[in-house]
């Protein structure tokens, strides 16, 4: 499959992958026909998605069954009035589902908008209006349809609910003409025909509102080029094998979902693990790895530091051949902890809900913890400084990517109906990430933060992950996040607002507060420790997962 849109599909070394990686751009390309239902006629019996869930559950689907259903949802999406452009909803967790309406909604050319089950009836009633959505496909969950039915009276757009699950009827009303039950209604679907017309390359595909750790959500949309664009996250980056059987921790409404839990995985013709549970669980993730033989595996660097504090000796784990990291920044010692406990090398990667993966530590890269690694080549990246200049080594800037040649394969569109925001951020020649970093002598980027994230203390720009990092090595702290807080003589001290481990919560304290800021100064530079630390049971963090240190400066503020 790779070499349909590769004109080069090995490399071997950073020079070789940056000279010769070349994309083969199909006409009117469109991942369900052209990669799905293409494995689907040449290898029918090969399998692509292995599904289970907490209480047992598993359903093995090949490439010619993901078709089947596929184009029977496509069918009863177009029967219910589902075509191109039309603005699609999906609220489904980890149910099966998800990955059968993406491929049926790719097929139909109409516009797809995962989002999180935890919305309330605020955040749907503002997505339905910003997008103008049409229909909403989600899971039969008590609190999401309470939620979406409290919201329907301010959703005029809205015209259909279609529910998933035996229990669609228990938690709704299930009405013919708007709301519908998957379950009951799919199977009478007619055969599906494929539209005559169903998208071009630059048709709008994905729709995803960002975390929004300031502000409102903006809606980023990609095209329908996106998916190869994710050809090297699957292929190179999580070293993706015909017979790799991949695991990322992912809810199907984050973008982490499409980077890791679909397009670059069947591109490169691995097998999808997916694990259906409501609560994360380390010790419960562990033993779907060590019974299903996982061999590939993607998380995010906090999944990592609640596996290493679990008594691995007591899981098989090896089958993991690959892991590979994102989402955040990973700190060094939970690099070190975790090869120390499995003989496997994190590869960090680094990329945006904007983008696919812009940076990457690639296979044939010695990683170095705690970096982000090198630019994928598919991207022209630089650092710049405020004042418009590029940084020289050591230097930190903002990560920002050329626009030179057009627009880069992966990178999206525009933010839907929002031209003030995409100028902000599409200007003089590059798209502006907002996220700081800065290179080292063999060009490894080294991720700071993001740029109103940066603490400007008595002269000294201290970025919080550089702290963060420090605080980490302490086998006291679960989780930080550092800020700023303003101050007379310093213009800002930084803060540290901290999770401990359970082990330590007794423990808090002044003497606890001296020992980390002693550990801080001895980790890193003296300058940047915590002159202020405050102990709580949980961070403040977005739908998505991201810590939300906007809210912990503004509360801060407030005393």
């Amino acid at each position: 499959m790779v070499e349909r849109f590769l004109r080069t599909t090995t490399f071997t070394s950073v020079d070789d992958y940056n000279k010769n990686l070349e994309f083969i751009i199909p006409e009117n390309f469109n991942f369900g026909y052209d990669v799905m239902d293409v494995w689907a006629a040449e290898h029918p019996d090969k399998q692509a998605m292995l599904w289970t869930n907490e209480h047992g559950a598993e359903v093995r689907l090949t490439f010619a069954d993901m078709k089947q259903r596929s184009d029977q949802a496509a069918a009863y999406l177009q029967q219910l009035g589902i075509g191109r452009g039309d603005m699609v909803m999906l609220i489904l967790k980890r149910r099966l589902e998800w990955w059968i309406s993406m491929l049926a909604l790719h097929k139909l050319g109409a516009v797809a908008i995962p989002a999180t089950h935890m919305l309330t009836k605020k955040d749907i009633i503002y997505r339905n209006e910003r997008a103008s959505v049409k229909a909403i496909i989600c899971v039969d969950d008590a609190y999401v349809l309470s939620q979406i039915t409290e919201a329907l009276p301010e959703s005029p757009t809205v015209q259909s609910v279609i529910v998933v699950g035996p229990d669609a009827a228990k938690h709704c009303p299930v009405q013919e003409g708007f709301f519908h039950s998957w379950n009951d209604e799919i199977a009478t679907a007619p055969a599906f025909q494929r539209p005559a017309h169903v998208n071009t390359n630059d048709d709008i595909m994905l729709l995803y509102f960002t975390s929004g750790t300031s502000g409102e959500p903006k809606m980023v949309a990609h095209d329908f080029l996106y998916p190869l664009g994710h050809l090297t996250t699957g292929v190179y980056w999580h070293n993706l094998k015909d017979h790799s059987i991949h695991l990322t921790v992912a809810d199907t409404g984050w973008g982490k979902a499409v980077w890791g839990k679909i397009y670059g995985q069947w591109i490169a013709g691995a097998c999808l693990f997916v694990y259906d549970h409501e609560k994360f669980n380390a010790d419960a993730l562990l033993h779907q790895i060590e019974k299903y033989r996982i061999t590939s595996f993607c998380a995010p660097p906090t999944i990592y530091r609640f596996m290493i504090r679990e008594d691995l000796s007591r899981f098989d784990l090896s089958s993991l051949e690959y892991c590979t990291t994102a989402g955040e920044a990973l700190n060094s010692a939970v690099y070190d902890k975790f090869l120390e406990l499995t003989g496997i090398k994190l590869m960090e990667g680094f990329g945006q809900t904007e983008t696919s993966m812009t940076l990457g530590t690639m296979p044939w890269m010695t990683p170095k913890p705690g970096s982000m690694g090198i630019p994928n080549a598919q991207y022209d990246i630089a650092l710049m400084k405020p004042d418009g200049s590029f940084c020289e080594e050591g230097e930190k800037g903002e990560i920002v990517i050329s626009l030179k040649n057009g627009k880069p394969l992966g990178l999206c569109k525009f933010y839907y109906r929002d031209e003030e925001q995409t100028r902000k951020t599409w200007r003089d020649g590059y798209y502006h990430t907002g996220d700081v970093a800065w290179r080292d002598e063999d060009g490894y980027y080294w991720f700071e933060g993001r740029i109103d994230d940066v603490i400007k203390s008595s002269g000294y720009r201290i970025g919080p992950f550089e702290v963060e990092s420090a605080l980490m090595t302490h086998p006291a702290v679960v989780e930080c996040a550092i800020t700023g807080v303003p101050d007379e003589i310093r213009g800002m001290v930084v803060k540290a607002t901290i999770v401990l481990g359970k082990e330590w919560k007794d423990k808090a304290g002044d003497d606890l507060v001296k020992e980390l800021q002693q550990h801080v100064k001895r980790v890193t530079a003296p300058y940047k420790y915590p002159r202020i630390i405050e102990f709580v049971d949980e961070l403040p963090k977005t739908i998505s997962g991201k810590i939300r240190r906007k809210e912990i400066r503004e509360k801060d503020n407030q005393k």
